[in-house]
């Protein structure tokens, strides 16, 4: 039997989700970060008017919601190592707002950002992160949670440790150290995030990363871009009953 860890900081930055196996994450807030692209899409989608978006585990457990809900009746989005699923729509946060979402379910499957939300869902409350919603959800938690530990999980990739969800973590350390200071009490991962963010210049940090380049690759640039929105959408997603709505 496994001990899990007590984390001692107000603000934790895990650098992969595996790591959520060996931490208590009970009565903790979760933040769930995948920039490129799975909680990015997933904000975007819901900013944009999508009714809800259901993260699930993979292509089975996408058509096996979309069943019970009527087939059809919902938006399927989705990839596995960065292969959009067939018959789905394109994952990446443009391609599915073009699809159009407004006043529709979007079923979510990734490789890495909706397996994360999945093993984050014994936390008190999760909620879904972006470069997009940043300071908009560092407020809400920050007065709706103040006094819980907040845990911002990289998603990563497979078991990898990926820049661009760490940068992201840093953007939001930084969110919540200007709302809290010195209260902000980081952990050193945190500190070492928002020292990352500081000194890395936008767009070029996250095309330049190894997914970036990846996805400008598959002509993907301008979905990159949009990523790197800081603060664009003032919009707050939480995981209630497997579903993220806005709060």
């Amino acid at each position: 039997m496994s001990v899990k860890i007590e984390l001692n900081h107000k603000l934790h930055v895990l650098t992969r989700k595996e790591e959520l196996d060996s931490v208590r994450v009970a009565g903790k807030i979760v933040v769930v970060i995948d920039v490129l692209f799975a909680t990015t899409t997933m904000v975007a989608a819901l900013a944009n008017g999508a009714l809800e978006v259901i993260p699930v585990l993979d292509e089975a457990a996408a058509r096996a919601e979309d069943l019970r809900r009527g087939a059809g009746s919902c938006v399927l989005a989705g990839e596995l190592y960065a292969e959009t699923l067939p018959g789905f729509v394109h994952p990446a946060p443009l391609a599915l707002v073009a699809h159009g979402v407004q006043g529709r379910t979007v079923i979510y499957s990734t490789t890495n950002g909706t397996v994360a939300m999945s093993l984050a869902a014994g936390a008190r409350r999760v909620y879904c992160g972006a470069l997009l919603n940043a300071r908009r959800l560092a407020e809400h938690i920050v007065a709706a949670h103040a006094r819980d530990t907040v845990l911002l999980v990289c998603s990563g990739s497979g078991a990898n440790f990926n820049f661009e969800d760490f940068f992201g973590a840093g953007c939001y350390v930084e969110r919540f150290a200007e709302l809290l200071g010195p209260a902000a009490d980081l952990s050193d991962a945190a500190r070492a995030a928002r020292t990352v963010f500081r000194h890395s210049p936008l767009p070029q940090a996250l095309l330049e990363c190894r997914l970036g380049r990846m996805m400008s690759a598959r002509g993907l640039q301008h979905e990159v871009e949009f990523a790197c929105r800081i603060d664009a959408f003032p919009v707050v997603p939480a995981l209630d009953e497997g579903r993220l709505r806005l709060v």
